[in-house]
């Protein structure tokens, strides 16, 4: 059937105006890609002539700043310097023993720090920068970029390194960083690309190790354009990281060296702390070293000398060791006693220097007894039949609850390496960790601090501000953040009975201020800074039955492994407790002979802000104390607010 003459001319106009907008359409396209291709051709020539000829983008990162730490009046702790150093990518070098052989003409390569670049050079990824020289100088980061041409692959850098100017005085609190090492890597959950950039540092040990993630930042990336030489074109554009957090410790700089310089000579540790705040004012272990060492890989020699040092330099004695109290846990026993009411305050037991307990002799230190003692006098001569007496009365379970609630047996939540927990033990404990039940000689042990229970000087300055305050109190190190103020560890109330916590400190204060006291010998003379405080005594061997017969032989006589701690602990001043003390010098005999003078002088040097005058030591200890005074001021720089030197 034939279509009408109308309807075949409708139909062509139609297709005609298809075409005409397909066409148009093309025709837009090709006029949008023509002058795209003139854009690029014509106005963008230079730049992708650049890019040409192998010439490629790299992504690389910007390692953060870390995290400067500061003492509480601003004093630096640890910073970050600037340290030089050359770094090559093999995939950029090409012929790397090449490149490396006209790069020895230029500086002075250490043969065992390039053999460890070789290694990297040939393990790690082939775009992963590796350092062949550190530390350099400036004159050599010079001539390689002179020479940059003719070492492809080559970048001299400048990066930051941490440094602790104080050296020694922070080794155990705050540690040190060192090189990312594989094990690092293996102990970390995927770890972000930043940590195996060469030589990148992160904390090992201590305050650097435990606040890591806030002290480390977060990386940048900069795009760089590079040839075909490897060599860095230009910048293309960067984006900056997140710097780490900068950080200030309660610890005063100058009452931190002084202790450390106090401590000198000794296997000993000491750690004071204010009363109100809970802050560690100073937490010294001695010896020390230098952490410097540390940062760039310590030699063997060095190394090898610390770990063989009898007196242990390493371990941070302060929190990390823990020791039987001795008769610094008396106060313990004596408020547990008090509080069951198994002894009232005017009650008296005799001593008449043992006591039998089950077919065997346990002795005083006096060998002729104290006669009938009450609770001021076992404190102020540190009688120890009172308190065997006070254990049978109350029983472990009580004394140890005791212990724990002034801070004895509790691992304080503070970023240290190893803080230890010590032992407040009980008879589960001993048939859990023993297999063998309780005896009540175990109990008589623990009563005077010895046999089971441990503690760390740590745990003692703590125990000592609780007792000061009543409140507690909680140990803190790290002040602020970023500027922003961190909880206080001040402390709500114990609740135990006040009036029996002011006639143990009264008791604690005889010991330090009456003649018959066991640290009168250690006291302060000034009135408004006296002390009250408790000397102890731990034994590390067992004393026959014989040898107490015969006459137990002197410390002094004794090699010094075998020789027994001294601690002492204290808290001053009497009338307003500011700060609390606790000392322990590894096998120093007695401790108001070894420890209570060190105390002393820390105590003062705490309260002082200085060098106490000589008037508030006793008189026939002020020229002693005077010669002292200018050794130590000898070996410790003074530092002002802005961390450097003051005459």
């Amino acid at each position: 059937m034939r279509r009408p003459g109308r309807d075949t001319a409708e139909s062509q106009r139609r297709i005609t105006r298809r075409g005409l907008v397909v066409g148009g359409l093309q025709a837009g396209v090709m006029g949008i890609l023509a002058l795209r291709m003139r854009y690029m051709q014509v106005e963008q020539a230079d730049q992708f002539r650049l890019l040409a000829d192998e010439n490629r983008i790299n992504i690389q990162l910007i390692p953060p700043t870390r995290g400067r730490l500061f003492d509480r009046n601003g004093a630096v702790i640890a910073e970050n310097v600037p340290s030089y150093r050359i770094t090559m990518t093999r995939e950029q070098a090409g012929d790397v023993d090449a490149v490396i052989a006209r790069l020895a003409k230029l500086v002075e390569l250490d043969p065992d720090e390039l053999e460890r670049a070789r290694r990297d050079l040939r393990e790690l990824r082939g775009d992963t920068p590796v350092t062949v020289a550190d530390r350099v100088s400036w004159g050599a980061i010079s001539r390689v970029a002179v020479n940059a041409p003719a070492l492809p692959g080559v970048l001299p850098e400048v990066g930051l390194s941490r440094r602790y100017p104080a050296t020694n005085d922070y080794a155990h609190v705050v540690g040190y960083v060192g090189t990312v090492s594989d094990k690092d890597i293996e102990r970390i959950d995927a770890p972000e690309q930043l940590l195996r950039l060469p030589r990148f540092q992160i904390g090992k040990i201590g305050l650097e190790a435990k606040r890591e993630n806030q002290l480390r930042g977060s990386a940048g990336t900069r795009r760089v354009e590079v040839n075909a030489a490897g060599r860095v074109m230009r910048e293309l554009d960067r984006q900056e990281g997140q710097p780490g957090a900068d950080m200030q410790l309660t610890l005063d700089n100058n009452l931190q060296s002084y202790t450390n310089a106090r401590l000198e000579g000794e296997s000993a540790a000491a750690v004071v702390i204010d009363c109100d705040t809970g802050d560690l004012l100073a937490c010294a272990s001695a010896p020390s070293y230098d952490p410097n060492l540390f940062v760039r890989g310590i030699s063997v020699s060095d190394y090898k000398a610390l770990l063989e040092d009898p007196y242990r330099p390493l371990p941070n004695k302060a929190v990390q060791g823990i020791y039987p109290p001795g008769s610094t846990f008396k106060m313990v026993t004596a408020l547990a006693a008090l509080e069951d009411g198994q002894i009232a305050l005017d009650d008296t037991v005799y001593c008449p220097g043992y006591m039998e307990i089950s077919g065997r002799r346990f002795h005083c230190w006096k060998r002729g007894g104290h006669g009938n003692v009450d609770l001021h006098r076992s404190l102020r001569e540190s009688c120890d039949i009172y308190y065997y007496e006070l254990a049978l009365r109350t029983g472990i379970e009580k004394i140890s609850a005791m212990a724990e609630r002034l801070g004895v047996g509790v691992q304080f939540d503070l970023p240290m390496t190893s803080v230890a927990k010590g032992l407040a033990p009980t008879r589960e404990w001993k048939q859990t960790n023993r297999g063998q039940p309780w005896v009540i000689g175990d109990s008589v042990n623990t009563a005077i601090g010895q046999g089971f229970v441990l503690a760390s000087p740590l745990q003692l300055a703590v125990m000592t501000a609780r007792i000061a305050t009543s409140r507690a109190v909680t140990p803190r190190l790290i002040k602020s953040i970023d500027g922003v103020e961190q909880p206080t560890g001040h402390g709500d109330t114990l609740g135990l009975n006040e009036n029996l916590m002011r006639e143990v400190r009264k008791a604690m204060f005889a010991v330090s201020n009456s003649n018959r006291g066991t640290g009168y010998r250690s006291r302060i003379i000034e009135d408004a800074f006296r002390m009250a405080g408790k000397t102890g005594t731990s034994q590390v061997r067992n004393i026959t039955s014989g040898e107490r017969a015969s006459g137990v032989v002197n410390n002094r006589d004794l090699p010094w492994e075998r020789r027994d701690h001294a601690l002492f602990v204290n808290f001053a001043p009497f009338d307003a407790p500011k700060v609390a003390v606790a000392v322990i010098v590894e096998h120093g005999g007695g401790g108001s002979t070894a420890a209570a003078p060190i105390a002393r002088d820390i105590t003062l040097q705490a309260l002082y802000g200085e060098d106490p005058p000589l008037e508030a030591y006793p008189a026939a200890d002020r020229g002693r104390i005077k010669a002292l005074q200018e050794k130590l001021r000898r070996a410790r720089p003074q530092t002002g607010p802005d961390g450097k030197d003051r005459a």
